[in-house]
């Protein structure tokens, strides 16, 4: 029996895949006000999962008293010191994003450099050198730009009701993924498998060990050493503690560690004569600033180990793609794909140590031909 082929109704095929393009385009167009919420709510959950078990266990089995508590300490424990920080952070800011603006900023004197023994009278002759040779004309052509570069700042963090809005769509699909979770997480693994079989199941679940790796070593460690860096900061009487400790986590966020503004302010503090609180908050330097060598090993092994210059990089284009809330979202996305991509690369076997033995393959492989043909 002969069988003929059936030619390929191309008009059709094109049509179908435009059809497919305009359904997704729509739906995506539908759902884009969510992305970033839900994004969000995704990577805590996954790195929170095991607490929800332990919780559900405590109590009586129930899912529903430990989505409860769940949410409730996420609304607690995250959404509200985070909009404390952000307001903070807007109202400490306006002053100074005024001043710059306006030009009423200019040069200091540092008259405290004549203090320095032996060589304060050189610095501070060199300064006032300096600002005579043309330091304020430079400090004139230099404002602009600062205050540009400040005022965005301030204006990612200024977009408070659209942050706010991404902070309770948070908490509303946390709760819903909290609550089926299993059906959700068999689900993505589905369609993973009907579209790459076991190799799109493995892919899911390298990316489940990215995300946790960076919620639980790079944003749970900053936020532990920004908070009690803050808390030493209010204790010692240093002015603008909450705007200072915005400026801790960010600095955390992007592996520079809180040093970065802890020791400006034990100088500010012996400065000030005020040496007692000076001494508290430098031991209590010593221990913030060292704590992440001994949190981050210990919640990396949790997930997958990442190089940082990955986070670096997710952290900072994170935070200019998507505002505030790209902090967190930027290095999972980026953890993700350098999973994945790692995963892939290492299907095949590693190449050789010995590049000569790769050419001298390679020979044998083009010889190979001529002598079967002689």
């Amino acid at each position: 029996m002969t069988t003929l082929n059936r030619p390929r109704d191309l008009p059709q095929i094109l049509l179908s895949v435009l059809f497919l393009s305009l359904m997704i385009v729509a739906c995506l167009w539908i759902v884009r006000p969510f992305v970033l919420g839900f994004a969000w709510a995704g990577t805590i959950v996954i790195a929170t999962w095991p607490v929800l078990i332990k919780l559900q266990r405590l109590l009586f089995g129930r899912r529903s008293l430990a989505v409860l508590v769940m949410t409730l300490l996420l609304f607690l424990l995250f959404v509200i010191p985070i909009a404390l920080l952000v307001n903070s952070l807007v109202d400490g800011s306006t002053p100074l994003v005024h001043a710059i603006s306006s030009g009423s900023i200019s040069p200091p004197d540092l008259g405290w450099l004549k203090s320095i023994p032996m060589v304060g009278a050189k610095l501070y002759t060199g300064w006032h050198g300096l600002l005579d040779m043309g330091g304020n004309a430079i400090m004139a052509k230099v404002r602009p730009y600062i205050g540009s570069t400040t005022t965005w700042f301030v204006g990612q963090a200024a977009h408070i009701g659209r942050f706010m809005m991404h902070c309770g769509l948070m908490l509303l699909f946390s709760a819903l993924l909290y609550w089926q979770g299993e059906k959700v997480a068999y689900g993505v693994r589905y369609f993973a498998t009907r579209l790459a079989a076991k190799r799109g199941d493995a892919a899911v679940v390298l990316a489940g060990q990215a995300i946790r790796a960076v919620a639980l070593g790079v944003v749970v460690t900053a936020l532990v050493q920004a908070v009690l860096g803050g808390i030493g900061l209010a204790i010692s009487g240093v002015p603008y503690a909450t705007l200072l400790t915005v400026v801790m986590l960010f600095s955390c966020l992007v592996q520079l560690g809180p040093l970065v503004v802890l020791v400006p302010s034990i100088i500010w503090l012996y400065w000030t004569g005020d040496t007692t609180w000076g001494t508290v908050l430098l031991v209590w330097s010593c221990v913030v600033g060292t704590m992440d060598n001994f949190i981050r090993p210990v919640l990396i092994r949790m997930g997958a180990d990442l190089p940082m210059v990955l986070i670096l990089t997710g952290v900072i284009g994170g935070l200019i793609a998507f505002g505030m809330i790209g902090l967190f979202i930027g290095p999972v996305l980026l953890a993700v794909s350098w999973r994945l991509f790692d995963a892939w690369v290492h299907e095949v076997p590693p190449p050789s140590d010995d590049p000569e033995e790769v050419l001298e393959e390679l020979e044998a492989q083009e010889t190979a031909p001529e002598s079967l043909h002689n």
